[in-house]
């Protein structure tokens, strides 16, 4: 049976994700099965998406627009198929219908459920963004978002823009390895415990933990620029990409008003730090965001009412070139 996040739920109604499959990774070896080559792969994202943003955001600081192209769903799931009920993201019809989305260049899929059945007739898990797609074997090469931005980050150095750019450099991956993992399981996916809760109890359990992480990042940032000292690294990308949608979404949507980010002076400035770094902000679009999960979780939201607010500037200014003196 079809199945989407808003299934992943244990029986004391916490949620629970499931892990990607596509598990196969490109390398710099020309001799691999998935080779790095400029032109080959296709990344397809969703604006709305957290992990899918963090690839886009891997592939536009890393300067690889010229390399791996990517296209865009459309923000609202919608049905995927005439014959179930299940609902998930979709292209358009074509790249005039909405900023920002279009339909499948390569495969002409009415939805990204529609690639995972050409990369596997067997295909029975979830059929999320982001994938990264050969467009040489017709595949999914990976759907993990954690695998494929470390690829953008070293594998594809040969033709990327900005090769000496390092977001996960070996003097700090074990430090970078122990940070990802509170804040994902505190925060990124945190949110998602909070909001996809069906009992008190484990909604409960997930605002403290989610505070938690967020009082500790705090902390963090009131002695220096990032996650891992003063050098942008892949985990304040992994962090960015729910900050940028908490005040927004979270806050409301996934019940997480304890404190907006905005009340946290050094995450707020930290959020518009990262928004300012070039080629970040293109990776945000809120409109595409907030339709998606205001519109997509009836179970949350039934009646599909987007909130107006709070139009955030993220290219407001900050003060955190202070740690750089």
């Amino acid at each position: 049976m079809a199945r989407s996040a808003l299934d992943e739920l244990s029986e004391s109604g916490a949620f629970v994700r499931t892990a990607s499959t596509f598990r196969n990774l490109v390398t710099r070896d020309p001799n691999s099965p998935f080779p790095a080559e400029s032109g080959r792969y296709h990344l397809y994202i969703s604006y709305a998406c957290p992990w899918a943003s963090r690839c886009l955001a891997f592939l536009k600081i890393k300067g690889l627009d010229k390399a791996i192209s990517f296209t865009s769903v459309k923000p609202k799931w919608e049905r995927t198929k005439e014959t179930d009920e299940h609902m998930g993201w979709v292209f358009h019809a074509s790249d005039t219908e909405e900023p920002d989305a279009g339909s499948d260049p390569l495969n002409g899929a009415k939805s990204i459920r529609e690639l995972y059945e050409l990369a596997s007739t067997e295909y029975s898990g979830k059929y999320t963004v982001p994938v990264l797609w050969d467009k040489k074997l017709k595949t999914i090469v990976n759907n993990e978002s954690s695998e494929i931005i470390r690829m953008f980050n070293t594998e594809f150095n040969d033709i990327a823009e900005k090769p000496s750019l390092d977001l996960y450099p070996p003097h700090l991956q074990a430090q970078i390895n122990e940070i990802n993992d509170w804040i994902y399981n505190g925060i990124n996916n945190g949110v998602y415990k909070c909001g996809f809760a069906k009992q008190q109890e484990p909604y409960d359990k997930a605002v403290k933990s989610l505070y938690e992480s967020l009082d500790k990042c705090e902390e963090i940032l009131s002695k220096q620029r990032f996650l891992c000292g003063n050098t942008l690294t892949e985990a304040d990308i992994r962090l960015f990409v729910t900050l940028i949608r908490f005040d927004e979404v979270y806050a409301v949507h996934f019940k997480c008003n304890k404190k907006l980010l905005r009340e946290y002076p050094n995450l707020f400035n930290y959020t518009k730090d990262i928004f300012q770094v070039p080629g970040m902000s293109s990776t945000v679009n809120m409109e595409h965001i907030k339709k998606h999960y205001y519109g997509s979780h009836p179970s949350i939201n039934p009646y599909g009412i987007i909130p107006q607010g709070p139009d955030i500037d993220f290219s407001a200014p900050h003060d955190t070139e202070r740690f750089s003196t």
